[in-house]
Formats: C-alpha cells, sequence, structure tokens
C-alpha cells in the first residue's frame, strides 16, 4: 500500500518480517479467539492475522487510511473496521450490531508512543479502578525503554513505580527487541514486544491511594532511600519497623521491593493510621 506516514499519528509502517512473526506468535492465536488492533496501519499486521482467528475489529484514526483499509481488506467477512480514537471510542456500543466482533477477548498493536500511558489506563486500569472486562492477553509493540520498565525486576535499574502499577494489574513479558530500521520511517528510539496478562485482583491492596501515594514519594528520588524519601509520610522509627516486619533492609531503597512486597508494606501502614486513630 503507497500510503506516506503522518506525523501528527506518530505512524511508523513496521516492515521486519521477524518482528511480525514475533508479534504473532506472541499472541497464541486460535480460530477461536477475537481481536481488538489498535492502529492496524496499512494493514501489514492484520493480512497475518486474520487467516488465523475468529473475528478481528481494528481501530484506525486516520480517515484517509481508513478508505484504503476498506478497499483492500473489506472483503473479509471475519474483519470490522472502525474509524476514530482509541482513547474515546465506545467499542460496546459500536459493535451492538456485529455480534460477530463483539467481546474480543485479545488486543494486538502496534501502537503510537505518544499515547502509551492512556492506551494501559484505558486497558488495565489503575490500582484504585483496575478495569472490570479483563482481556485474556494484550499484545503491544512499545518504546524499547518503556517496554523494560513494564517487564523489569526488583533490584534493577529499569523498576519503578511504572512496573509496580503495571504488574499490579497484569502478569508481563517481555518478548523480542525490534529495532528502529524495522520501520518505515525508522522512530528515533528503537522498540520492543511485550505481552500483558491482566490479573484477576482476587486481594485487592487495603488502600490504593496509600500505595499509589507511597509509589510515587518512594521512587520519587531513586538514589535516596525509603527512609529518606517517605519521611513526610511517616518517621524513621515507623518505616523501619514495618520494613522489619517485612524483613526487609531498613536501608532499602524503592526498587529492592517487589510488587508483593510494596502490597504488604501498604498494608501495614494503613493498619498501623488506623490504629492510631482509634
Amino acid at each position: 500500500m503507497n500510503y506516506k506516514p503522518r506525523k501528527r499519528f506518530a505512524q511508523h509502517w513496521l516492515k521486519s518480517d521477524k518482528a511480525l512473526n514475533n508479534i504473532v506468535e506472541a499472541a497464541s492465536l486460535t480460530n477461536e479467539d477475537r481481536l481488538l488492533e489498535i492502529g492496524p496501519g496499512t494493514g501489514v499486521l492484520t493480512r497475518r492475522l486474520l487467516p488465523i482467528v475468529e473475528s478481528l475489529v481494528a481501530v484506525e484514526i486516520d480517515r484517509d487510511l481508513c478508505k484504503k483499509l476498506v478497499k483492500s481488506l473489506g472483503e473479509k467477512d471475519n474483519f470490522l473496521l472502525l474509524q476514530g480514537d482509541i482513547l474515546s471510542i465506545d467499542l460496546e456500543a459500536n459493535l451492538t450490531s456485529f455480534k460477530k466482533f463483539q467481546n474480543p477477548n485479545k488486543i494486538v498493536a502496534n501502537i503510537p508512543y505518544n499515547i502509551t500511558g492512556p492506551i494501559l489506563q484505558r486497558f488495565l486500569g489503575t490500582i484504585s479502578q483496575p478495569t472490570k472486562d479483563k482481556y485474556d492477553l494484550i499484545v503491544l509493540l512499545l518504546q524499547k525503554e518503556v517496554a523494560h520498565r513494564l517487564t523489569a525486576k526488583p533490584n534493577s535499574k529499569a523498576f519503578g513505580a511504572l512496573s509496580v502499577r503495571i504488574q499490579y494489574l497484569a502478569m508481563t513479558e517481555f518478548i523480542c527487541d525490534v529495532p528502529a530500521i524495522a520501520f518505515y520511517p525508522p522512530p528515533k528510539v528503537d522498540s520492543a514486544v511485550v505481552r500483558l496478562f491482566p490479573r484477576v485482583i482476587d486481594t485487592p491492596v487495603d488502600n490504593p491511594k496509600v500505595l499509589d501515594t507511597l509509589l510515587k514519594l518512594g521512587f520519587a528520588n531513586r538514589r535516596k532511600m525509603l527512609k529518606n524519601n517517605l519521611k513526610s509520610l511517616m518517621d524513621v522509627d515507623l518505616l523501619t519497623q514495618l520494613l522489619s516486619e517485612l524483613d526487609l533492609n531498613p536501608q532499602a531503597r524503592a526498587e529492592n521491593l517487589s510488587l508483593e512486597n510494596w502490597i504488604s508494606f501498604s498494608n501495614l501502614f494503613v493498619k498501623t493510621q488506623s490504629i492510631s486513630s482509634v
């Protein structure tokens, strides 16, 4: 398809067969899957997905690109194209008359990097408000730096507040690197494929807002220990006590605590506040 990428939509066409194959493989597709594809672009990934799945609904913001996609893919009976902004479109309402495309269970997408955060929030939610409708699997092509942050392990440089927030909502897995030369035009950064398995949170943190605050303050200055970053919230003696109860080093920094540590730490802090207010 001869179509010039538009900067205002942050369009970069993926042209690497290897990367495309890795994305398809990561999605673990079957003929019972109903896919949502965000930003199909020229349809290069869409064409690989359609023969495998029961149905695929794609959301594309570029009106001119939609016209070209309809001409090239509109005849497929398991393909539905919606023109609109993925951050605001009402998918449920738009699919009311299309039973075959309702309730997609997986997302596969090469998303615009400038709206990565809002897309993650739309389909995963937040610690305070996780999404109610869980997808089985989400495969995204992201900026490499962000991909490393989403999938980072404790005690690593990439592990931060974003890592904890996303891993609270989903299991994350780094799939592969995708160099800038795999796109036309090549972006200024390298990319990577990640796989997310949204969690059903059976035992949510006691107070999500407190956890959010702890993460924001705890990671505010990565070089500082928690006792310094959190001193506006609790005194050193209390923090030392809480860390001791969790068998954690009183000299710990934010990146030393795992997701489970952060949840336990937050719950213990909430408990002490409740006791002191009685």
